[in-house]
């Protein structure tokens, strides 16, 4: 067995951890990263990257059918959006991530990686030892719920919903959050047949209550999804013929091998016969069998590794953890804001986590968008604020009217009347994600709205949306 010794050592090289070994290697550290699977992580390879790769053509095609002049071929052609998305993830080859360690000096090692004791890391046959810090970044997992059956059946999580190869014939979706609205939009306009099942009341349940109800109306009324909320999927079968699949060019192709196909029986008594189950209904952490215990470590609730806002684990000072397996926020750019945070730390420049607490930047890529900031109103007034909103249609601006007619959708702002600062932001549209950062830098400074009205929007663009929400809200 070798042994290695380095300043830090990084398990896991999805975003959050490659952030991290980026800055301590470019702060003069000597680094190690410890990957199982891919370098670049769940992201680049099955989450973020390949699902909107696979609903930008229909974003594209649905802009051109608004605007009077462009040539528009009435179809998406599946097989040319499924190479690309193959292009965008680099087929599942991480070859072009190592020039990147390559330059700043990081070794990578292939394998699982497991604590060994303090400031020890097992990877594959080599103990390595960090001189001062172990970095946590291992990620997450899709979760499966307790469903009847469902461990018996061949389900998909993110992973095959974001890289499968054919275009099934039909699918049922379990859970309507973000991912799942995104994979029934992006499947359904390839031609699949698609069943949303929610079991909440509502999609989107953690945005405000007019974005779900949106992307609810435009995927029953434009992406003809059957959506179904309210119901819970009771217990799963497969069946016992086997389904087709249509190919990207629309022909049909057996799916013997890959699925028998799915029965899901609802606990409103109906039954929905589909070619593959999609299970999107959460994230758990990687915290087993990584070595917790040989250091005292217990996860907190959910698996999670709680931490400090320096992001240490129980107050050690070498033991960090950042990302999902935090569970703080399951976002990827979050994760690199804590691996920010984390790096700082250690290079002896304090730095402390506070977006998660503000309310994380975060965008559900359907049609329409939904891009949110801070906190909602039903959340500003769970924290004691007196707080009011201000809402305006988003299509509203002179600039709106360049990706044509009726594209709607709502922007909102929550405003905490005690001290006129904006706290939360919602847009939801057609491509609203532009509109967000300005949100984000209103509500992490605490502009006052005075001040803010100054902040003048250039004519004619889409941003001009701020001043018709300043407006609205009386400056």
């Amino acid at each position: 067995m070798a042994e290695r010794e380095f300043d830090a050592i990084v398990l896991g090289a999805g975003a959050p951890g490659e952030v991290c070994a980026g800055r301590l290697a470019e702060g003069g550290m000597s680094v190690a990263i410890v990957e199982p699977e891919l370098l670049g992580g769940q992201c680049s390879y099955y989450a973020c990257m390949p699902s909107k790769a696979l609903l930008r053509p229909a974003d594209v095609l649905a802009e051109a059918r608004r605007v009077p002049g462009v040539a528009v071929d009435e179809r998406l052609d599946g097989q040319a959006i499924l190479d690309r998305r193959d292009e965008v993830i680099h087929d599942l080859d991480d070859s072009g991530q190592l020039p990147w360690l390559e330059d700043r000096g990081i070794e990578g090692f292939r394998g699982s990686g497991a604590l060994d004791g303090e400031r020890r890391v097992r990877a594959g046959k080599d103990l390595l030892t960090a001189r001062r810090i172990v970095v946590v970044a291992t990620g997450s997992d899709a979760a499966m719920p307790p469903i009847e059956g469902l461990d018996s059946v061949r389900a998909w999580n993110n992973r095959e919903g974001t890289t499968a190869k054919r275009v099934p014939e039909s699918m049922v979706v379990l859970g309507g959050g973000p991912v799942g609205c995104e994979l029934a939009q992006a499947w359904s306009s390839l031609g699949c047949r698609v069943t949303l099942v929610e079991a909440g009341p509502r999609l989107l349940s953690r945005e405000e209550e007019f974005a779900g109800e949106e992307v609810e109306a435009a995927l029953r009324e434009r992406h003809e999804v059957d959506v179904r909320t309210g119901v819970k999927a009771e217990r799963v079968a497969s069946l016992d013929a086997h389904p087709t699949s249509t190919t990207p060019e629309g022909g049909q192709s057996p799916m013997r091998g890959e699925s028998h196909g799915v029965r899901v029986e609802l606990d409103s008594g109906d039954a929905i016969d589909a070619a593959e189950l999609l299970v999107a209904v959460g994230r758990k952490p990687r915290t087993r069998e990584i070595g917790l215990d040989s250091v005292g470590v217990e996860p907190g609730k959910g698996g999670f590794l709680e931490t400090d806002s320096r992001m240490r684990v129980g107050g050690r000072e070498w033991l960090y953890a950042v990302g999902d397996v935090n569970g703080r926020a399951l976002f990827t750019h979050m994760g690199k804001y804590q691996a920010w945070v984390a790096a700082e730390n250690d290079l002896g420049r304090d730095a402390q986590a506070g977006a998660e607490g503000i309310g994380s930047p975060r965008v559900t890529f359907t049609d329409p968008q939904v891009a949110a900031a801070g906190l909602t109103l039903a959340q500003a007034e769970d924290a004691g604020m007196d707080a009011r909103v201000v809402d305006v249609p988003t299509d509203g601006t002179a600039g709106a009217s360049f990706q044509g007619k009726d594209t709607g959708g709502t922007s909102r702002l929550v405003i905490d009347n005690e001290r006129q600062v904006v706290v939360g932001a919602t847009f939801t549209g057609f491509e609203t994600a532009d509109l967000l950062h300005a949100a984000t830098v209103a509500i992490v400074s605490e502009t006052p709205l005075p001040k803010l009205r100054h902040a003048v929007a250039a004519y004619p663009t889409r941003s001009e949306i701020w001043l018709k929400l300043l407006e609205a809200a009386g400056l």
